[in-house]
């Protein structure tokens, strides 16, 4: 099995520090992207997608709520 490279590593962690609203994580990630080549549009394109991912679960749980109160979800 191949092992990710460093800048992959660094991509996948800024992710996750997205994914799991850590602000520590986020602080220390993106100077390692950095160190590891990763340029500041790289980090922007993957904090725009982890963005996006991470708020499919609020925009879910937004309509549920909506729905047990007999509503629509707003639009956004």
């Amino acid at each position: 099995m191949a092992q990710l490279s460093q800048r992959e590593l660094e991509l996948v962690a800024i992710g996750a520090a997205m994914g799991s609203n850590c602000v520590p994580c986020i602080e220390y990630h993106i100077p390692e992207a950095k160190k590891a080549g990763v340029s500041d549009e790289e980090i922007r394109e993957a904090l725009l997608l982890a963005d996006k991912v991470r708020k499919v679960p609020a925009r879910k749980v937004l309509e549920a709520a909506n729905h047990m109160l007999g509503g629509d979800t707003p639009d956004e």
